[in-house]
């Protein structure tokens, strides 16, 4: 090889130069600047949770009176529940207050039937079927007085028919009512 001139080293330091910079510029100054704006983006996440977050706490004691009024509110609501550990002995509490609620108004019992008690979203439910007889007065009073007991009642179902055809106004009722309960905790 000929000895390169002047230009030519000077044109050869220059092409060095720029492949240095280069390289510099992908594998050092690159990284540095990807690296500031994932520090920034995340800086921005993190300054948006905090401040979520320091509004959750300074609502604290408004969510804790909220809790306190739910707590109390729970606690009034599940007074109106049935009383019992199982569901039979739910069941015979809604007889008792079903049968009250009728010999009240004045109706006969006629018959009466426990149904199966089932599972309504965390809530157990425990229907019974009872048939009254009474006339048309009595029969409301009964349906008034079961609906508006203290514990939570409800009716599911009502069938109601004339007793004989020339008697319209005794009526022969068939009620499915329902009382609710809070399950047993299970124990594992």
């Amino acid at each position: 090889m000929a000895s390169l001139g002047r230009r030519e080293r000077a044109l050869i330091g220059a092409g060095v130069a720029v492949v240095v910079l280069i390289v510099i510029y992908l594998f050092l100054v690159e990284p540095l600047v990807e690296r500031a704006r994932e520090a920034e983006s995340r800086t921005t996440a993190r300054e948006a949770v905090l401040e979520r977050r320091r509004l959750i706490i300074a609502r604290g004691p408004k969510i804790a009176e909220e809790l306190r009024s739910m707590k109390g509110q729970f606690e009034a609501e599940s007074a109106r529940l049935l009383q019992g550990p199982t569901a039979p002995l739910a069941a015979s509490e809604l007889q008792k207050l079903v049968k009250d609620a009728a010999a009240g108004s004045n109706v006969e019992v006629r018959s009466e039937r426990v149904l199966p008690a089932s599972d309504r979203e965390g809530i157990q439910e425990v229907p019974i079927e009872i048939m009254i007889a009474g006339n048309i007065r009595d029969t409301v009073a009964a349906l008034y007085r079961i609906e508006h007991a203290e514990r939570l009642l409800m009716i599911k179902d009502v069938k109601i028919r004339v007793v004989a055809v020339g008697q319209p106004l005794d009526l022969l009722t068939t009620l499915t009512v329902a009382g609710y309960m809070m399950p047993a905790p299970k124990v594992n």
